[in-house]
């Protein structure tokens, strides 16, 4: 008898969690439009260039600021070395292409993806112990000094890497066989697109799993998730060596569709760039790196188009006024209307 209200209370939060976790309308709409953009700038419409290119590097840098959303957004660890991981998978996708020069299977996209996410998964298990240690503070730097490790090893190790130069002669083979690269940028941008769903959906079941809510109870209060019994560490490592993972395949994509590997893509700017990507589009949600990245890259050809010289100074004024005014970004900004019209019933 004592046991009735535990398990109706244990039902009524699992149908909670079962609700939340269930696909909404916006959010088959988001990827309807993703996949529409293929035959807009696909030059399929006549009088349109091909962008899909620049849509292939868009998707890699979403993909980068999902795998920072997951360690910042959701597990509260703050992170400057996320494009440390990013670097080491595209220089382990590069490698594996140019050895296998372009013959199926070795340098097969596929495979070249799934060792980037294994060698990333083990460099993200390994230094996590490091990230656990100590403050915020502590942690920013820990992250921030792996990735100038790992940066200047890719420099100095040029007989792998190709040094400063960075890789030459990437040639993946068609995918499973059976799918060449363009020129256009058609099959990257579907297979960059592919990519980036499966790893949002892994992404997805986690949050909206008991595992994603014991990490917002970290993120909320570490001493208070222990008492209660939560692994703390162990869930902190496991989601910092699955975001590391997310990242070696957004930078495994990269290389890829551009056929190349250089020292750029492990720099420290990268990192940055994500960052601000995932406050731009709003941490937390999932959706905000992806939203973040295409809004961040459009707002740099905009402004860029006006004044190429001050572009920086005018993102970052843009930045700084959204984090003042706008809470959680623009998905924040775009949740909060949504809140405001639902109450005064409004909405549509």
């Amino acid at each position: 008898m004592s046991m009735a209200p535990h398990s109706k209370l244990d039902g009524e939060a699992g149908a909670r969690l079962l609700a939340k976790a269930q696909w909404r309308w916006y959010e088959v709409l988001f990827w309807l439009a993703a996949i529409s953009l293929y035959f807009v700038f696909g030059d399929f419409i006549p009088g349109i260039p091909t962008k899909l290119m620049l849509l292939s590097e868009i998707v890699s840098l979403g993909l980068l600021a999902l795998s920072i959303d997951l360690v910042l957004g959701y597990a509260g660890i703050v992170t400057l070395g996320q494009g440390a991981f990013f670097g080491l998978g595209a220089y382990v996708a590069g490698v594996m292409a140019k050895a296998g020069m372009g013959v199926f299977p070795l340098s097969d996209p596929l495979l070249g993806l799934l060792a980037a996410a294994a060698v990333c998964g083990i460099a993200g298990f390994l230094t996590s112990f490091l990230v656990l240690r100590g403050s915020d503070l502590t942690r920013l730097m820990v992250t921030l000094g792996v990735a100038l490790i790992l940066a200047e090893l890719a420099n100095q190790m040029r007989w792998l890497t190709g040094g400063a130069d960075g890789l030459q002669g990437v040639t993946s083979s068609p995918i499973l066989g059976q799918w060449d690269f363009d020129l256009w940028g058609r099959t990257a941008y579907l297979y960059s697109l592919a990519v980036l769903f499966v790893c949002f959906w892994l992404s997805r079941r986690i949050v909206h799993s008991t595992f994603g809510l014991s990490l917002k109870a970290i993120k909320g209060n570490a001493l208070r998730a222990r008492a209660i019994g939560v692994p703390v560490n162990a869930r902190l490592i496991a989601i910092y060596a699955l975001a590391a993972a997310i990242a070696g395949v957004a930078g495994a994509l990269l290389a890829q569709t551009t056929q190349s590997a250089s020292p750029d893509m492990i720099a420290f700017h990268r990192s940055a760039d994500a960052l601000l990507i995932l406050v731009f589009g709003g941490a937390g949600y999932l959706y905000g790196g992806l939203i973040g990245a295409v809004l961040f890259r459009v707002m740099q050809d905009v402004i860029g188009a006006f004044t190429l010289q001050y572009w920086q100074f005018w993102l970052g004024l843009v930045l700084v006024l959204l984090v003042l005014f706008v809470r959680g970004g623009v998905i924040g900004l775009l949740e909060g209307w949504w809140n405001r019209m639902t109450r005064t019933g409004d909405a549509p």
